[in-house]
C-alpha cells in the first residue's frame, strides 16, 4: 500500500526508482549497515534496482508497507522503514524492520520513524507490533526501547541470504501500555 507519512524531521514516502543510487551509496552496498540485517550488503547497483523493483510491485498489497525515509530539510534520501511481515497472517500483529545511513547514525532518527509508523500502526487499530534486532545490536535496542518496547526473549533465526543462524531479541510495542506484562 502507498502511504505517506510526515514527523518534524522526516518524510516517509513509498521508493520510486529513482531511489536506487541514493540508496545503493547510503546503506545498501555498506557493509557495517547491512551487518545487522537480513540480507547482505548489495554488489552492484543492479541488485539495488531489483530490489526497488520488487518492493514498488509489493505496493500493490493492502498489507505491505515500505516507507523510504527523507530528511525533510535536504530532501536526501537516508533510510527505510517498512512492515516486514505479520504474526498470524495479515491481519496479525505486524512486524517492523528498518536501516539507515550510518552519516545519520545517533541523531533521533530512526527513533523518530519508529515512533510515527507504530502512531499509524496503532491507528489502524493494531494493538502490538513486534521488532526483533540482533542480540549484538545496542544502538536499535535503544532505539526499540525509545519507541516503548518491552523485551520479550531471545530466539534463533536462520537467514537464508546470510546463510548463518543469528540470535535476536525480540521486542512488542504496545498501543496501550498500561498495566502491561511482558507475554
Amino acid at each position: 500500500m502507498k502511504c505517506y507519512l510526515e514527523t518534524e524531521r522526516l518524510i516517509l514516502r513509498p521508493f520510486e526508482i529513482e531511489d536506487a543510487q541514493a540508496m545503493y551509496e547510503g546503506w545498501a552496498s555498506d557493509p557495517e549497515v547491512t551487518k545487522y540485517l537480513t540480507w547482505n550488503a548489495h554488489k552492484d547497483i543492479e541488485e539495488t534496482k531489483a530490489i526497488l523493483n520488487k518492493w514498488i510491485e509489493e505496493y500493490e498489497k493492502p498489507e505491505r508497507l515500505n516507507f523510504a525515509i527523507e530528511e525533510k530539510d535536504s530532501h536526501k534520501l537516508i533510510g527505510g522503514i517498512d512492515v516486514v511481515g505479520y504474526l498470524d497472517g495479515a491481519n496479525g500483529t505486524p512486524v517492523i524492520g528498518y536501516n539507515l545511513n550510518k552519516e545519520y547514525w545517533n541523531k533521533g532518527y530512526m527513533t523518530e520513524a519508529c515512533k510515527c509508523l507504530l502512531e499509524y500502526l496503532f491507528e489502524k487499530g493494531y494493538e502490538k507490533v513486534k521488532i526483533d534486532v540482533f542480540k549484538e545490536n545496542r544502538a536499535s535496542q535503544r532505539v526499540i526501547e525509545k519507541c516503548g518496547g518491552i523485551y520479550q526473549g531471545r530466539e534463533m533465526e536462520y537467514l537464508p541470504l546470510k546463510d548463518k543462524n543469528v540470535e535476536k531479541n525480540c521486542y512488542l510495542v504496545y498501543k496501550d501500555r498500561k498495566d502491561v506484562e511482558a507475554e
